[in-house]
C-alpha cells in the first residue's frame, strides 16, 4: 500500500485537490467545517485533502471500497423500524475534524451538562426542592411518560442517576455549539462511534497517526471502570440489558458487549429473586451486580410499569430500590429528555452548580406558561413547533416537530386551540440552521448539514468525554435541524491533539488483578443457540454432501450400462424426507432437485435455508464470536445464495456445493482450533455432535439395508466421508457390516455415531451438575447408557429397526439436554450451588 504522504513533484495532487473543490458552495450565511469565514480551506482540512490527493484516485477508490468491505465482514449494520433485515452501515468517507481548542469548550460543556441533569435528577425523584420553591413547574415533571413514580425516593448506589450522557449538538449561525437535545433513557452510538474509529482508522492508517486523532479506548476503559466502581465490591458481574436482535441497534450493542467484557442479556435471561437480581446460566442462577440497559424504562419491569412488556424483568425495581443492583442509567432517567426542560436548564445551572452552561441550549419556550405560550403564538411563522414530551405532536398524527409557517389556515387554528387547551404538550424553538461538513461525491467535495452526538461516562474522577463522538450527516442541503434522520450517513469524528498521541487499549493500569481461565458464565440462551448454531452448521453440510453425491451420480449415470439408479433415487428420497427439497407433483427432475435442495429458498430443509438458521443462531450470540467465525457464517450463505439465482448444470452444481463445503470444514476448523475450551464452546460442539450421530444413523437407514446395492454402500462411505480408510482396511469391495460398523460403531471414527456419543458424554460429565446427591442428571444419565450399549453393539446384528432406536435415543438425548440447559421459565430457578463431576 503506497505510503500516505503528499508527493506532487508535478502538481498533480493540488490539481486533484482543486477539482474536489471547484463546486464546493456551502448555503449563505451557514458556517462550514471545511472552509473559514475568510472563505479558506482549514489548515487541518487542508492537511487531510494534501493527503488523500497524493494517494491517486486508484488507491483512493481501492481504500474506500475496502472499507466497504470491512464494514460488511465486521457485521456492523442497523435496522430500520417494521423492517425484518438489517441493513449494511452507511459509512461517510471522509471524516469530521476538531480541533483540540474547539474540543475543550465541547468537552467541558457536555461534561457540565451531564452534572447538571444528574443533580436534577437527584432532586426530582429525592427531596423535590425545584418544584417546591418554584424553579421548576411541576407540569414539566409530573406530564412527562418518562417521570416513573415507582423511583420515588429511590437512592440509586452511588448517588448517581446518569451514568451514560449523551448531548445532540450542532454548531449555529454564529459559530458557536448549541445543544439540539439531551439523551438520557438509552442513549445510543456509542458503539457505532467506535465501529466508525477501527474501519477509518485502518483505511488511512498513517493518515490516522499523523494528524494525531485522539484515542476513544481510554474513554471505553474508563467507563468499564466506572461501572465496576459502582458494583462496590471486587470482581462485580456486569451485564448490557439488550431489547433483543430485532433492536434496531443490535448490532451496536453486540460490539460494546464484546468490546467491554459485558454479558450480552436480554430480559428473559434475568430473574429476581429474594429482591436481588440474577442471570440464567448452564450453572443456576448467578448474581448481576450493574445492568447497563438499553431497554426503555416503561419496558424494564412488567409488575409495575408496561405490563405488556417482554422485554424487562419481573420485580427488577425491587432490587432496584433495595440498592442491590446498579441500573445505567435509572429508569427515570429519561425525564431530562424531555423538550419542556430544555427552557429551565439556563436558571437550573446557576441555581444548583453556580455558573451558566457553557453550551447553551436551542432557545425553547414551553407553552405550559401562559406567557411563553402567548409569545410562541405570537411568532408561530418564525418558530417551530414540537411536543414537549415524547416523540409525536399532539394533534398532528406522524408528525414530529414542524415549522410554523408550513401550517395552512386551519392548521394553524386548530394548533393554536389546542395550545389554549394543553399547552403543557407543546414547545416553541428557535429554528437552529446546522453547520456544514464536506463529503465524498464522484464528481468533487459537498457540503452537508450535520449533528454531533457526544458522550460522557461517570467515573470515580468525575465525568470523563468521549473524544469525538457519533456524527450524522444528512443527505440532503437542507440545513434545519428538523430535516436530520432517514438516509443520513454516519461520519467518524477525529478530535486532532496538539501533541503526539498514547496508544492506549483497555488494558487495566493496575497489576492487582486475579488470574482465572474460565470465562464468564454462559447463559441459558446464549446456550441454546450455540447449541442450535452447531447443528445447523452441521445439518447444512450433510444437505450438502448429499447434493454433492447426487451429482457425483447423475454424471456417472450418462455412462453407458450404468446400472446403479438406486443411490439416485434413495438420494433423491432422502433428500425430499428432510425438506430440503419441495414436493412437487409432477416430481423435480433430479438435477433440479438438487440444486433446489442446495439453494432453494422455498423449502425449510435446503443447505441455504438452514445456512440461513445458523447466521440467525449465530447473530444472537455474535458478541461470543470472533470475526472470522461471522464472516465465515455469511460467506456459506451468500455462496449459496448465488446459487439459486437461476437454473445452473451439474458441474456448476457440484463445483458450488464443493466450495460450500470448504467454507464448512474452514468453519468447522475455525471453531476447533480458536475457539476457548470452555462451556461455550462445549455446546456449540454438542450440537454438532448430536446432528452428525442423528444423521448418520439416517444414512445408514437409507443406503445400509438388507436390499442395499454396492453402489448404495458406497454412497454412504461417501457420505460419512470415510472411502479411504475403508479401502485402505479391506481389499474386497463394500460389504453391509463393515459398513455399518464404520458408520456406526468405530470409534477410532470421527464420523461415526460411536465417536459422536463418546465426545457427547465427555461434554456433559465436564458440565456443572446442580445435584449434590450424586446422581447422575438426566443427560448425563442418557449419555452413559447409550454409550455403553454402542460400545458392546455387534455390526452383524444392526438393522433398520435397531439403527431406528439409536436415532430415537439420541432425539431423546437432545431434548433432555435442552431440558436441562435451556430453560427460560420460571421453572429455571436453580439455587444450588454447582458441583462437578469427575
Amino acid at each position: 500500500m503506497p505510503a500516505e504522504r503528499p508527493i506532487d513533484p508535478n502538481g498533480e495532487a493540488s490539481r486533484r485537490v482543486a477539482s474536489w473543490l471547484e463546486r464546493y458552495a456551502p448555503p449563505a450565511g451557514v458556517p462550514d467545517e471545511l472552509v473559514g469565514l475568510d472563505g479558506r480551506v482549514r489548515a487541518h482540512w487542508r492537511r487531510l485533502l494534501d493527503t488523500l490527493a497524493g494517494l491517486g484516485r486508484d488507491d483512493i477508490d481501492d481504500r474506500f471500497a475496502a472499507a466497504g468491505r470491512r464494514i460488511r465482514d465486521m457485521g456492523v449494520s442497523y435496522r430500520v423500524l417494521g423492517e425484518s433485515k438489517e441493513r449494511s452501515w452507511p459509512l461517510s468517507r471522509l471524516p469530521l475534524l476538531l480541533p483540540q481548542a474547539e474540543w475543550r469548550e465541547i468537552e467541558a460543556g457536555v461534561a457540565q451538562r451531564a452534572e447538571l441533569l444528574d443533580r436534577v435528577l437527584r432532586d426530582v425523584y429525592g427531596e423535590g426542592r425545584l418544584v417546591k420553591e418554584g424553579a421548576l413547574p411541576a407540569a414539566v415533571v409530573a406530564g412527562s411518560p418518562e417521570y416513573i413514580r415507582p423511583m420515588a425516593g429511590v437512592a440509586p448506589p452511588g448517588g448517581r442517576w446518569l451514568r451514560f450522557y449523551a448531548a445532540d449538538i450542532g454548531r449555529g449561525p454564529d459559530g458557536r455549539w448549541w445543544v439540539l437535545g439531551d439523551r438520557a433513557q438509552a442513549p445510543s452510538g456509542a458503539g457505532y462511534a467506535l465501529e466508525n474509529r477501527l474501519v477509518l482508522a485502518r483505511t488511512f492508517p498513517r493518515l490516522y497517526r499523523d494528524m494525531k486523532v485522539q484515542r476513544l479506548a481510554p474513554f471505553f476503559r474508563d467507563f468499564r471502570a466506572g461501572l465496576s466502581k459502582a458494583a462496590q465490591q471486587k470482581d462485580p458481574r456486569i451485564c448490557l440489558l439488550t431489547p433483543g436482535p430485532f433492536s434496531e441497534t443490535y448490532s451496536e450493542q453486540v460490539n460494546l458487549a464484546r468490546y467491554l467484557g459485558l454479558l450480552l442479556v436480554e430480559g428473559a435471561d434475568l430473574v429476581t429473586s429474594e429482591r436481588k437480581l440474577h442471570v440464567r446460566t448452564i450453572a443456576g442462577l448467578k448474581r448481576v451486580d450493574v445492568v447497563w440497559r438499553r431497554v426503555d424504562a416503561d419496558w424494564c419491569d412488567p409488575l409495575e410499569l408496561n405490563a405488556a412488556s417482554q422485554l424487562g424483568v419481573p420485580g427488577l425495581l425491587d432490587a432496584i430500590r433495595d440498592g442491590n443492583v446498579t441500573l445505567a442509567n435509572m429508569p427515570g432517567a429519561g425525564l431530562v429528555e424531555s423538550r419542556a426542560l430544555l427552557g429551565f436548564l439556563p436558571a437550573l445551572a446557576r441555581r444548583l452548580l453556580g455558573e451558566d452552561l457553557r453550551l447553551a441550549n436551542i432557545a425553547t419556550w414551553w407553552c405550559g406558561q401562559d406567557a411563553a405560550r402567548d409569545e410562541v403564538i405570537a411568532s408561530l411563522e418564525e418558530r417551530a413547533v414540537a411536543p414537549a414530551f415524547g416523540e409525536n405532536l399532539a394533534g398532528f398524527p406522524g408528525r414530529r416537530v414542524a415549522l410554523g409557517g408550513e401550517f395552512d389556515a386551519s392548521e394553524r387554528a386548530r394548533l393554536v386551540d389546542l395550545m389554549h387547551a394543553r399547552g403543557m404538550d407543546y414547545v416553541g424553538q428557535e429554528v437552529v440552521q446546522l453547520s456544514t461538513t464536506p463529503v465524498w461525491r464522484e464528481d468533487g467535495l459537498a457540503p452537508r448539514p450535520f449533528a454531533l452526538r457526544v458522550f460522557a461516562a461517570a467515573t470515580a474522577d468525575g465525568w470523563r468525554v468521549m473524544p469525538g463522538g457519533f456524527c450524522r450527516v444528512s443527505d440532503r442541503l437542507d440545513v434545519r435541524a428538523i430535516t436530520m434522520g432517514a438516509g443520513a450517513q454516519s461520519a467518524d469524528v477525529w478530535v486532532l491533539a496538539d501533541r503526539p498521541i498514547d496508544n492506549a487499549s483497555l488494558l487495566p493500569t493496575s497489576d492487582d488483578i486475579e488470574i482465572v481461565r474460565m470465562v464468564g458464565d454462559l447463559p441459558s440462551r446464549a446456550a441454546d443457540n450455540l447449541f442450535w448454531m452447531g447443528r445447523y452448521i452441521e445439518r447444512a453440510e450433510a444437505t450438502l454432501r448429499l447434493v454433492r453425491c447426487l451429482c457425483n451420480r447423475l454424471t456417472e449415470a450418462d455412462a453407458p450400462n450404468y446400472s446403479g439408479r438406486q443411490p439416485i433415487e434413495r438420494l433423491e428420497r432422502i433428500l425430499l424426507a428432510w425438506g430440503a427439497a419441495p414436493a412437487k407433483t409432477p416430481r423435480l427432475a433430479a438435477a433440479e432437485l438438487a440444486q433446489a435442495a442446495a439453494a432453494g429458498s422455498e423449502a425449510p430443509g435446503s443447505a441455504l435455508s438452514v445456512a440461513r438458521s445458523a447466521r440467525q443462531a449465530a447473530s444472537i450470540i455474535r458478541e461470543r464470536l470472533s470475526q472470522d467465525i461471522w464472516q465465515l457464517i455469511n460467506r456459506l450463505e451468500s455462496r449459496l445464495q448465488e446459487l439459486g439465482s437461476g437454473l445452473c448444470s451439474e458441474p456448476e452444481l457440484l463445483e458450488t456445493a464443493e466450495q460450500s463445503l470448504h467454507i464448512v470444514a474452514a468453519l468447522s476448523g475455525l471453531i476447533d482450533e480458536n475457539v476457548n475450551r470452555v462451556a461455550g464452546w462445549s455446546f456449540l460442539d454438542l450440537g454438532k455432535r448430536v446432528e452428525r450421530a442423528i444423521n448418520a444413523c439416517r444414512f445408514a437407514r437409507a443406503f445400509a439395508d438388507e436390499g442395499a446395492t454396492i453402489d448404495s454402500l458406497d454412497t454412504l462411505l461417501e457420505l460419512i466421508d470415510s472411502q479411504i480408510t475403508y479401502r485402505s482396511r479391506y481389499l474386497a469391495g463394500a460389504a453391509l457390516a463393515p459398513a455399518l460398523d464404520m458408520a456406526l460403531l468405530d470409534p477410532y471414527n470421527p464420523r461415526s455415531v460411536c465417536f459422536q456419543v463418546t465426545r457427547i458424554d465427555e461434554h456433559l460429565a465436564a458440565l456443572p451438575t446442580l445435584r449434590h446427591d450424586g446422581l447422575l442428571e438426566q443427560p448425563r444419565r442418557l449419555s452413559v447408557k447409550l454409550r455403553a450399549e454402542i460400545e458392546v453393539e455387534d455390526a452383524v446384528m444392526l438393522d433398520a429397526t435397531r439403527i431406528f432406536a439409536i436415532e430415537q435415543r439420541l432425539m431423546s438425548l437432545a431434548d433432555a439436554l435442552a431440558g436441562r440447559y435451556f430453560l427460560q421459565g420460571s421453572n429455571a430457578a436453580h439455587f444450588e450451588e454447582p458441583v462437578r463431576l469427575a
